[in-house]
């Protein structure tokens, strides 16, 4: 496998011996598949040699190695041998071989501390007996990690000395910090949590009803836009010779033109894509899959982004890395990238810089050329309708009409 990829005589040097020899090609052969060159792939390989040699020479089976061995290998091997990115190929090859049932899966690490048992029953609670989802233990847990550490940083922990002072302190330490819908969160997060303990009896005073209210008024701000020029000028910052220009054209050009979510770019399939009757298929929030006409512009785009730029790979993604390893991008963060990108090349600097800015623009140029509400959350796939509200806020030939005289008088 490995001779047919890099057929080069050289590629193929370095030998390994020891527990690792019989999975060291198929290692390699999948960094070939992933976009690694030649010479990254012959680096790795060798790393992983010295690695086999390593576990040979201290006796040490193949199923004995994992995270904690490889430190243990990298320690011995010095950090002047150490080049960066090997803890990285390391951890590929333990996935690799974990895919391979060659080793076990990682041990999962439990924090047994006294938070840690706290903080542990009350992911329980979430999932088991308010059945929420992931997402929301996620949201929760950071507010309710760093509430017990900063109350009980040095002390031990006695919930019971829990009191309506400690979560003021908290709150008005951090609130003013973050938006209000963060400070929502964060409020929510601490009810969620003081009834858990309450409930458990760890507590006897109702400190869930000891947070205040945070005010978070629906459609106080307008939403930021960019002008129907600004827009154009992002697509034509895109170098249409180059691979990255090619992806980041069309991304920004389904941002544009379709007002997708970062999220529903990054979830793009191959197979979402139908040519035949020039539609495709949206991913969006919960779960739900929405088939939307695709604009010639943007189809070509698309097409010529699949058949000039993106790399051979394995995964059905439409957008991937342009770097090893080629797969698709992680998070929609990864969308927000290329807006910042062509946004320092067009010199623009507005106060929102996320994917949602174009999502924005494009309901605010609709509007502007006479769409209804009802058809800008039709394109926008609004679930519910008060959520295209913001943007009356904008419709100034309406606001125009409802405007009342000026009683100062005047011309």
């Amino acid at each position: 496998m490995i001779e047919r990829l890099f057929p080069e005589p050289h590629a193929q040097e370095c030998p390994c011996d020891g527990p690792l020899g019989p999975y060291v090609d198929g290692f390699a052969a999948r960094l070939a598949i992933q976009g690694y060159t030649e010479a990254t792939t012959k680096f790795k390989r060798r790393l992983i040699a010295h690695l086999s040699r390593w576990l040979e020479r201290r006796d040490l089976p193949l199923a004995t190695l994992d995270e904690e061995r490889v430190k243990q290998f990298l320690a011995d091997h010095g950090p002047t041998h150490v080049r960066r990115g090997d803890a990285r190929t390391c951890r590929m090859l333990l996935d690799y071989l974990r895919e391979l049932g060659r080793i076990p899966p990682p041990t999962e690490v439990i924090d047994d501390t006294a938070l840690g048992r706290i903080e542990s029953g009350f992911t329980h609670y979430l999932v088991a007996e308010r059945g929420l989802s992931t997402a929301t233990v996620i949201n929760y847990s950071p507010t309710v990690h760093r509430f017990l550490k900063e109350r009980f940083a040095t002390d031990e922990v006695e919930l019971g000395e829990l009191s309506p002072r400690d979560v003021h302190r908290f709150l008005l330490r951090h609130a003013p910090r973050v938006s209000r819908g963060r400070a929502k969160l964060m409020a929510t997060a601490l009810r969620s949590f003081f009834r858990f303990l309450r409930q458990h009896g760890d507590i006897r005073s109702d400190l869930a009803g000891a947070i205040p209210a945070t005010t978070n008024w629906r459609l106080t701000g307008l939403p930021l836009s960019l002008g129907p020029e600004e827009v154009e000028a992002l697509l034509d910052s895109c170098d249409p010779h180059t691979a990255l220009g090619q992806r980041d054209y069309a991304i920004l050009l389904l941002l544009a033109r379709l007002g997708l979510r970062a999220g529903e770019v990054v979830a793009l399939t191959l197979d979402d894509l139908d040519w035949d009757t020039g539609t495709l298929i949206v991913r969006g929030k919960g779960k739900r899959q929405e088939r939307l006409p695709l604009p010639e512009e943007v189809g070509e785009a698309v097409v010529n982004y699949l058949r000039g730029s993106r790399p051979r790979c394995a995964t059905r993604r439409v957008f991937i890395r342009l770097q090893a390893p080629h797969r698709g991008f992680r998070s929609s963060s990864a969308i927000d990238d290329v807006l910042h990108r062509a946004l320092e090349r067009t010199g623009l600097d507005p106060e929102q810089k996320g994917a949602h800015l174009l999502r924005h623009s494009l309901a605010t140029r609709l509007l502007g050329s006479g769409a209804s509400l009802e058809q800008i959350a039709q394109l926008l796939r609004h679930a519910h309708p008060q959520t295209t509200e913001i943007y009356a806020k904008v419709d100034l030939r309406a606001l125009r009409a409802l405007a009342q005289p000026w009683l100062g008088g005047g011309e």
